[in-house]
């Protein structure tokens, strides 16, 4: 039954885009975060779903006239930059041939990124595709939670088999990013039940995250409640929350969830540790020697053997920066940092430059939420290979395009939406132009 549902909407979504391509948009991000066919065990599991949606999306783009330049900001030409590096370090890599397949996939999001930048323009698009990267991610979280609960947080929680969140580590930091994302699309909501459902979806995503026992996520959780705290208007009663939130959750983990925690701190005797540490030095010192970088393999154990201190530990760098230096050199890491960076600025554009309107808090909130969700990538990505995942690709692309919006102020022509708790904030029927 899974499989003919899945089979179904896939199908139903793909016709659809022909005619409106950003529907097409909204179903390649669900499949490619989500992977929701991993969870079948019939014909949808290995089933090219994702190129169906790809391939509609791609049909529907040169069949509208609504499809815009992509190149709508910093962050973009950053990116652009970042995907045409990738290419010419895989290219010149050490092995082309075997590193295929990794950059196929790389390149299969990236550019389904910069076809949503040229199809969604307005409000409804981007909190369509905030819906759509939220709601993939709660599903999983809310389940993980319920699992860590019921059993005592003694097994871990893993992610969609077969994804770059497969891992416990990155499936919790994808998670650490998603609890933001809700507070933001809990703000826009009215109070009432759905609101109270908000609280409860990232209290057990958090719980999952935890669940998963990586010392990476619960750093990228520290960090993102201390930068949520500190950018807060009412620091009391925002630490009050969190003390309630996380304090329980903590107290409920099992003392071998404290053990793993607890080797944080002690590194030198951590075979994992001292794995990472070898990879990072082999990523710097080979980026000397490979100005265009090895490709998309850099744990190869004749780099270690050269570049590491610690040859006989081959590892993956497991650190969004290290990976990207490894694999793509200096000039790769450069133009990845200033994608993210240039978001980070564009994000915090938004929350300085709300307008008295009403019709635009929101984007002051989404600046606000994306900031937070972006400094809990930074720094447990520190920890955790994650360089490559769709979502903050996709914050980049909700910060970007929200911006446009109130550069254009675009509250001025598009229909206002009715609120009410039948509706789903961005998403509500049309009643009027503001």
């Amino acid at each position: 039954m899974r499989d003919l549902i899945v089979i179904a909407i896939v199908l139903a979504g793909s016709l659809a885009a022909l005619r409106r391509p950003w529907i097409g948009i909204m179903l390649w991000t669900w499949l490619s975060i989500m992977n929701p066919h991993r969870y079948t065990w019939g014909l949808a599991y290995n089933a090219p779903l994702a190129a169906v949606a790809a391939v509609s999306v791609l049909l529907g783009l040169l069949m509208t006239k609504e499809r815009q330049s992509p190149f709508k900001a910093a962050p973009i030409t950053w990116f652009v930059l970042f995907m045409a590096w990738m290419t010419l370090s895989w290219l010149a890599g050490l092995d082309p041939a075997g590193d295929y397949e990794q950059w196929k996939k790389v390149m299969k999001i990236d550019i389904m990124i910069v076809a949503a930048l040229m199809l969604l323009h307005n409000k409804q698009h981007i909190y369509a595709l905030m819906w759509v990267c939220v709601g993939s991610l709660t599903v999983l979280g809310v389940k993980g939670g319920v699992f860590t609960i019921a059993t005592g947080g003694s097994y871990r929680v893993w992610g969609p088999p077969g994804s770059f969140i497969e891992d416990n580590n990155e499936f919790a930091l994808a998670l650490v990013m998603t609890i933001p994302l809700l507070r933001f699309l809990q703000l826009q909501m009215a109070k009432g039940w759905g609101r109270h459902a908000m609280t409860g979806a990232m209290v057990l995503c958090a719980a999952s995250a935890l669940g998963s026992q990586s010392r990476g996520a619960l750093l990228a959780i520290t960090a993102m409640l201390m930068f949520l705290w500190w950018n807060g208007k009412n620091k009391t009663s925002i630490g009050l929350l969190i003390a309630l939130a996380a304090i329980p959750l903590v107290m409920f983990m099992p003392d071998s969830w404290t053990a793993r925690m607890s080797t944080i701190g002690a590194y030198e005797a951590d075979r994992s540790a001292l794995g990472r540490f070898s990879a990072w030095w082999s990523a710097w010192n080979s980026a000397f020697h490979y100005p265009f970088g090895v490709g998309f393999n850099s744990a190869r154990p004749e780099l270690f053997a050269i570049y590491s201190p610690y040859p006989d530990f081959v590892h993956a760098a497991h650190s969004i920066y290290f990976q990207v230096m490894g694999n793509h050199g200096f000039v790769g890491l450069g133009l990845f940092l200033g994608m993210f960076v240039t978001t980070w600025r564009s994000a915090g554009w938004l929350r300085k430059h709300k307008s008295l309107n009403p019709q635009a808090q929101w984007c002051a909130d989404l600046g606000a939420m994306c900031q937070v969700a972006l400094a809990g990538y930074a720094v447990g990505g520190a920890f955790l290979s994650l360089a490559y995942f769709d979502l903050p690709y996709n914050i980049m692309v909700m910060i970007v395009l929200t911006r446009i919006w109130v550069e254009k102020q675009s509250w001025q022509t598009e229909p206002t939406y009715a609120p009410g708790w039948k509706t789903l904030p961005g998403l509500a029927t049309p009643t009027k132009t503001a």
